[in-house]
Formats: structure tokens, sequence, C-alpha cells
């Protein structure tokens, strides 16, 4: 996803985390000082993550009026005498401004320790969405952009042709085809959809419920998810609905109570303030797909996929289903053969049922019985630096690059950290990547990939570094735990950081093309081709190493794992 989403035992086990069991060194790599960067690096990555709610709004006014002035001048320019120079530059030019100056405004919002710089940057992406949507509907330089395409069309790079024609396509769903009426209530809805999407994910973002659950009602956890949770006076654990917390629960404790209790809890986030937002959305959309000749929304966001249409979509599916439900009434009826078992084994009532809270319960138990899957055992392979150590490494390798961490380097957390990315041949940086990966008060719940500056020629003709984030929740380590992952946990970090070198390795002229911004059917397919690794030996075992004593992973356990691939599909 970019664009989607991750304590031990309190006083017998005494582990000491020496710095060269865990140390994390980079295959071809090594630690740079900020101070001591390449004068690329300096000059390339001007991010500023320390900006005050005030500076956030005062840039973001500032923006806003220097793009505004750019499609001023493009829709000023007599129709007669439009070309690529005074229309299609002028606007990849300020998209490359927008970009590469948006997202220091508009990405504190999901990641900043600061609740008031984080409602700042809430309040600057309503503007500046509100403002993409002015731009977006402006017929002037959508004129002009329909005539160049009559006049020049054929003579433009095949780029600067697909560039245009995407301009024009945009143009014409966006209604600038029509009348003046239905544009204007076509923008008005449009600002509406906008402002509501951006609340719906702020709620969601400083959700912060805490659930309360005694030792008994938390049975079947391990020790460490148990020994890392904060506790009252009164001796009760809190459980919250970030990942870390929610995963866990539910694939392993016992008590179907304390599970369902987890599970209503975190599909009810924000219910009533988010359910009234859907409801208007819904409608909007609606009303915004008839108004642009649509049956439904559906069928206005599949145009511009390879589907073309909810019809289409909806064959495949009952096709799919066809084929499948009897497979998935087989697997159903095991699912219900292990709660029957299970229901007997610890005297709890069987009502021949499987609830939601009951699915990813019982789905691990497949993973274990059929495959005989240690998960205690296997999380102890996976500590968070040795995996990370092995995901760069791997990455370094498959695509010829080098990474080095940049020492005091300019971030918004200090948990955060920030590298450089040469390629290994020639030396050149290419692009940089800040690794977020632990939960905190009112940062993005999931696990993403953002862009944050795009790979592309600047006005003057050189190329812009494109940098990167991912954002992940990841269990925090303790003074006497590491973090450590779930096997599930490695394969959304290497599907992830899959997105991020997508942004870095790509080579555009233009921002709207740069990094991940490409069309829909492929923005994932690179991340699902390189998360396989994961399920290899070879890259399983560079990624792996025991917490205490930096064994590798058995081949016992490796086997059952990679045996488990097939489980629940």
């Amino acid at each position: 996803m970019f664009i989607l989403g991750i304590s031990v035992t309190q006083a017998v086990r005494r582990v000491i985390f020496s710095s060269s069991k865990l140390r994390m060194t980079l295959q071809n790599g090594s630690v740079i000082s900020a101070h001591n960067c390449s004068s690329t690096a300096d000059k390339n990555n001007n991010l500023r993550w320390d900006l005050t709610p005030e500076e956030i709004r005062h840039q973001t006014q500032r923006l806003i009026q220097r793009i505004k002035q750019a499609y001023d001048t493009v829709g000023s320019v007599d129709i007669g005498k439009v070309c690529f120079e005074n229309t299609l530059q002028v606007i990849a030019n300020a998209k490359a401004d927008y970009a590469a100056s948006r997202h220091v405004l508009d990405f504190p919002q999901y990641v900043s320790p600061c609740k008031e710089v984080r409602l700042a940057s809430t309040e600057a992406d309503k503007r500046l969405s509100d403002f993409d949507v002015e731009v977006s509907m402006r017929a002037d330089v959508f004129q002009r952009l329909i005539a160049l395409q009559e006049k020049q069309s054929g003579d433009l790079l095949p780029e600067s042709e697909r560039f245009l024609g995407r301009l024009i396509k945009l143009g014409k769903r966006n209604g600038l085809h029509l009348s003046k009426d239905i544009q204007e209530e076509i923008k008005s809805i449009s600002k509406q959809i906008s402002e509501l999407s951006i609340d719906f994910n702020q709620n969601l973002n400083e959700e912060n419920t805490v659930l309360l659950f005694s030792e008994q009602e938390l049975v079947g956890l391990a020790e460490s998810y148990v020994n890392g949770l904060e506790k009252t006076e009164d001796g009760q654990y809190k459980v919250t609905l970030a990942y870390p917390h929610y995963f866990p629960l539910m694939k392993r404790c016992h008590v179907p109570e304390t599970r369902k209790k987890m599970e209503v809890a975190f599909h009810s986030r924000c219910k009533d303030v988010n359910t009234a937002i859907l409801e208007q959305l819904i409608e909007l959309r609606a009303r915004l797909a008839k108004l642009l000749g649509f049956s439904s929304h559906a069928n206005y966001v599949l145009e511009m996929t390879m589907a073309k249409n909810s019809e289409n979509v909806e064959q495949f599916l009952d096709e799919l289903y066809k084929r499948l439900r009897p497979v998935g009434e087989q697997e159903r009826q095991y699912l219900l053969s292990l709660k029957q078992a299970d229901c007997e084994r610890r005297d709890l009532e069987f009502d021949g049922q499987l609830y939601a809270w009951d699915m990813p319960y019982y789905m691990n138990q497949v993973e274990q019985v059929k495959f005989a899957v240690d998960k205690d055992k296997l999380i102890e392979y996976f500590p968070l630096e040795v995996v990370t150590e092995g995901l760069l490494n791997i990455y370094q390798d498959l695509l010829g690059l080098t990474f080095q961490q940049v020492e005091d380097a300019h971030v918004w957390h200090d948990s955060i950290k920030l590298y450089s990315v040469q390629d290994s041949v020639t030396g050149e940086e290419i692009g940089q990547f800040y690794l977020d990966l632990h939960p905190r008060e009112g940062k993005y719940g999931h696990a993403a990939c953002f862009g944050l500056q795009p790979g592309c020629l600047g006005p003057d003709g050189n190329r812009r570094m494109p940098v990167a984030a991912m954002v992940a929740n990841f269990t925090k380590p303790t003074s006497s735990w590491p973090s450590l992952l779930q096997h599930h946990e490695v394969e959304t970090f290497f599907h992830e950081f899959g997105h991020v070198m997508h942004e870095l390795c790509s080579r555009t002229r233009y921002a709207e093309f740069s990094g991940t911004q490409v069309e829909t059917d492929f923005v994932e397919v690179p991340s699902q081709m390189l998360e396989n690794w994961v399920w290899e030996k070879e890259p399983l075992r560079r990624m792996s190493r025991h917490y205490k004593d930096c064994s590798p992973i058995p081949d016992s356990l490796l086997d059952k794992l990679i045996a488990s691939r097939v489980a629940n599909t």
C-alpha cells in the first residue's frame, strides 16, 4: 500500500542485547553523517519536518499562489499561439514544484508527534485538496490543451504525448466538456468529497481507544505480547486497537469473548462520526457520477482500469464464486471442526457457527494443525533489526544499489532513520528514503509508502532526486526485549519497501508519472512480485537470526513455514 498497511518474561529471563549481535551492518554500505553527505544530497532533499503550525499555514498559502500563477499564465495564452513551451512545459514545471513542495505540508498529519502540527497539516491538506479541485476545473487551461493536441501532438516526445493525453482525459472526467452550470456543480461536489475524505482519515489517525483485560482474558497469547502491555493500577492490561495489539490477539487468544470485544471495537472505530461521513460520501459520489454520465460511482472509477465497468467485475466475481464455492465450503467445515474440538477442549458451548472473531483464530490453527508451524518459536528468529539488515541487503543485491544510513539526519521523530541510495556501479545518488517503523499516538495506523519528492526533470532540465518514506507499525522494542516480527509482518515490510524502491528507481520526465504514479492496475505489481522472496529459503535465512544467540533458523521450522504458504488459500 502506498497511497493502502507494524516484552518478555518480566524477571526470569535476563537478556543482554550486545550491539555486536544486533547492530545493522549493510553489505557494501556504510553510515554517513548528514553534515558529510554529498552536496547533491543536501541540495536535493530540502524537505523540512520542523515547520510550526503557523509556518505550515503560511507556506500553504504561498504554494497555492505560486501554482495558481503558473496556471493563470497558461490560461492567458492566445489559443492560436499555444505550443509545448508555453502550455505543457509550464504545467509540467508547476506540477513538479507542487509535488516537491506539498508533502512537507500534508505528510505531517500522518506522522508528526505534535498534535498541533498534525491538525495544521490536516487543514493544509484540506486547503490544498480544495485548490486541486480548482486547478482541475480550469476550463481555460483545458481549452489550450485541446488546441495543443490538435496542433502539435504528433511532434511531441512519447512521454509528453502521453502526459498531454492524460491531462485531457482527466479534464473530461472532471466535466470540462460540459456546460458551465454542470461544471460548477461538479466542482462543489468534488470539494465536499475531498474534505469529507480527509476528515474520515483524520478521525482514524487520532483514534486512541484502549480496552482493559485481565490476565485470564488474555490466555493463549505469548509472554512477549502480554509483558509488552501497559498495566493499570489494579493489574489489568491495556490493549489498543493498533495493529501490533489487534492482530496477535485475534489470532492467538483462546477466550472467544475477548476476541469478540476486540473485533467489535476494532471495526467500530470512529463509528458514529465516520458513518455519517460515509453516508454523505455515498450520496455525493453517486451525484457526481450521474452528472458525468455514469450509472454509478463504481463505473466512474473503473473506466480508468482494465476492468472498464462494473458489469465485467460482477461477471468475473460470479465466475470466481462458482469455482471457489465448493472449496470454500470444505474449508468452512474444517474450520468448524477445529472450533468444535477447541470448544470441547476448553469446556465451551459449540453452536455450529463461525463468527468474525473466530476466523483469524481458527485460520491460525490451520497453520498449526496442518503444517505444525510454531509461531512462538518462529518469531524469535525475526528481530526487526535483523530483518531490516537482511531486507536492505537483498534489495541492494537485486537492484544494484548501495544504501548508506545518514547520521544526525533531519527527521520528524528520533526513531526515524534516513538512508541515501546510490547506484553501486556509478556511485550516483539516485534517492533517499525514511523508515518510520513503530506506532505512536496520532500516527497513521497501517503500513504504507509515501512518495515525498518526485524523481522527474526540473525546470532547469536536471533530474530531481526522489524521496520516499515507509511508515509501519511494528512492535516497539523494550529495555529487555527486542522488536520481534511475525512472518506476515516480514512480508508486509518487504512489500511496502518494494513501493519505496519503485519510487526511487523510477526515471520519468514528468512528476505525473514518477514512482508509483502509474496505472492503477500496475501499481501493486512490483511489490507483489518482490514479496515472493519472503517465501524462499535463502532470503529468509538472510533476514533471520535468533534474537539471543544469533543462531540460524532451523531447517525444520523453515520448511514448515514455507509449506504453510498455501494455508487458508
